[in-house]
């Protein structure tokens, strides 16, 4: 069965779950990491921020354990990509301007976040997506 647990600490909606159950649906793996890249994201020109979706199995269901995205710090030859926000389902929320987030304040946000994200990966099909197993 190729269903993702829905029971999560953030308000994760049917509307990333059923894109990523179908990416994920031929898999014979029991463990998945998905990156969304936009091949024009620089960190001279900017763009779409990189984001990675890890997915484990467990029994009948997948389990979300994290989404990350991903940004540019610093320019030039300086410049490295860095953790930008980490929805991490097993032991917090991070974001690098602020550090660790309470979970009350990462509910108000996390949707806001989804829903872009859900539409530049499958309105505007910004992303680039790969699949990678371990």
């Amino acid at each position: 069965m190729n269903t993702i647990n829905k029971e999560l600490a953030l308000p994760v909606s049917d509307s990333l779950l059923l894109p990523l159950t179908k990416l994920i649906s031929n898999t014979t793996h029991d463990a998945l990491t998905i990156n969304f890249r936009d091949p024009n994201y620089s960190s001279e020109h900017g763009g779409f921020h990189p984001v990675e979706i890890r997915l484990e199995k467990m029994a009948e269901h997948w389990n979300l354990c994290y989404i990350t995205e991903f940004c540019f710090v610093g320019h030039g030859g300086y410049a490295e990509l860095v953790k930008a926000l980490d929805f991490d389902f097993n032991f917090g929320v991070f974001q690098s301007i602020n550090g660790e987030i309470l979970l009350d304040a990462a509910m108000e946000f996390y949707p806001i976040w989804e829903q872009n994200f859900v539409c530049y990966w499958q309105d505007l099909e910004i992303f680039e997506v790969s699949i990678s197993t371990d």
